[in-house]
């Protein structure tokens, strides 16, 4: 019965038929570099319970991509709900107002159509990017140390000073509580605000972007001990794939900024075991405090009528085909994590689909009734949240620097052109025989390779400049 009234519920909503203070709240989770290495993605070696119990009564989209793979431009990306070109979204430090000025963001389009909009931690990557689009500034945390062990706490802060560029090490296991570190506050904020929030008059949009498992891995030790060190295994494809573009191969340059990592060349084999280990010791970190969000949910009685989104702005490499970070046309730089829990929406359903990160955008708004702005090139899947079976798009279009690249269901297709537009490399890899993309196939289906050059081009058409 409960579920037929939220059914009704969004009905209403989506007919227009329901005013604005009755619209649903929507809680949208940003994770900063968090790839798809989830349990509830099937990596069972994750410990990652709160995602996956969010999964659990939601719908995971298995194949969702980033736009671009470097932290600005997607996310400018996804809050602008168009795509990169090689003039517009290019690098972490763009701002969406400058490089798509005149367009309306995500936020904005809440603010305006009778929504509370707020903004937490890393939502676009500068906190004063769109700031009328928010009801109130953007918060992030100020004054915490990125290290709490005394050694790397003094060598960074004494490098900082010195104005070099070098950092501290790229990860720290320190003993101490969650709050030590910066989504420990973050997600403590998170909590005082949606008490705040949930007494008001109109519904909420709460954005709340954490920080890891972004460089440096640093993370309260308790969650680097729910991983072995000794069962931590470099990745099988710990090499440069057969026959691909020096183009699609990268020095992991943000990693050589921190102090323990050599300027070039691999790092050892015990070093990328620490990487790793980071890595997964961070995504648990995060994993705690978005579980304390959805625990505060459940206590205020306003889960059922909250939409929540998690959502990854990229992927990340660790150690595949010899890449560290993100700024690939690899699968590892662009597949994300997204989840997305509604009011009458049956949860615990997956959607292989392929999905794009501007398609958020156009789904909450058909989710909470708003209407779409012309502008938007993303297509809404919130019909496919409902039924598995609803028509959808057969490819997912993404791009870095020189790079464009199109995923379908079997392939993804990568050119690589000069400033002349001449191409200069091109990889075809087949996600049937070969989801790691370990061997370059470009030259062996000529025929596979043109067609999907001439769908690249087709959708990347109108914004190709």
């Amino acid at each position: 019965m409960l579920r037929f009234l939220f059914a009704l519920l969004l009905t209403f909503i989506l007919n227009g038929t329901i005013s604005a203070a009755d619209r649903p709240n929507v809680l949208f989770i940003a994770v900063d570099d968090l790839r798809p290495e989830l349990a509830c993605y099937g990596a069972d070696h994750i410990h990652s319970p709160n995602i996956d119990r969010l999964a659990a009564s939601s719908v995971l989209f298995e194949r969702a991509y980033c736009m671009v793979p470097t932290c600005g431009a997607s996310r400018a990306s996804l809050m602008t709900g168009i795509r990169p070109t090689p003039n517009r979204f290019v690098n972490y430090l763009t701002w969406a107002e400058r490089d798509a000025p005149g367009i309306q963001t995500f936020n904005t389009q809440f603010k305006k159509n009778g929504y509370y909009t707020v903004s937490l931690g890393k939502v676009f990557h500068h906190p004063q990017d769109n700031a009328n689009g928010w009801s109130e500034p953007a918060w992030r945390p100020e004054g915490i140390s990125w290290y709490q062990r005394p050694e790397n706490k003094r060598f960074h802060e004494n490098r900082q000073k010195e104005g070099r560029k070098k950092r501290g090490p790229a990860w720290e296991s320190a003993e101490v509580p969650d709050n030590a570190y910066a989504d420990g506050v973050l997600a403590e904020r998170a909590i005082t605000d949606l008490r705040r929030l949930s007494e008001k008059e109109e519904p909420f949009f709460l954005a709340v972007g954490f920080f890891k498992p972004h460089l440096p891995f640093i993370a309260p030790k308790k969650y680097w001990d729910l991983y072995d060190h000794d069962d931590i295994q470099l990745p099988e494809n710990y090499h440069v794939p057969k026959e691909a573009p020096p183009e699609s191969i990268h020095n992991s340059g943000e990693l050589r900024a921190y102090s323990n990592i050599p300027q070039a060349g691999p790092v050892s084999d015990e070093t990328a075991r620490n990487l790793i280990h980071g890595y997964y010791a961070c995504v648990s970190y995060t994993d705690a405090q978005i579980g304390k969000l959805l625990d505060e949910l459940d206590r205020l009685g306003i889960s059922d009528n909250t939409i929540v989104v998690l959502w990854g702005d990229h992927g990340w490499n660790l150690g595949e085909h010899t890449l560290w970070c993100k700024h690939s046309c690899y699968e590892t730089s662009l597949q994300i994590p997204i989840i997305v829990r509604a009011p009458g929406i049956k949860g615990g359903q997956r959607r292989t689909g392929l999905t794009e990160s501007i398609d958020i955008y156009p789904t909450l708004c058909e989710l909470v009734g708003l209407p779409l702005p012309e502008h938007l090139e993303g297509k809404s899947f919130a019909g496919l949240m409902s039924d598995p079976t609803a028509d959808w798009k057969s490819t997912a279009i993404s791009r870095y620097r020189n790079g464009d690249t199109i995923r379908t269901h079997d392939y993804r297709f990568t050119e690589y052109r000069n400033k002349q537009g001449e191409l200069t490399g091109k990889m075809l890899y087949d996600h049937q025989s070969d989801p790691g993309e370990n061997i370059n196939i470009a030259e062996e289906k000529q025929e596979t390779l043109n067609n999907l050059a001439e769908e690249l081009s087709r959708h990347k058409g109108r914004d190709s400049q």
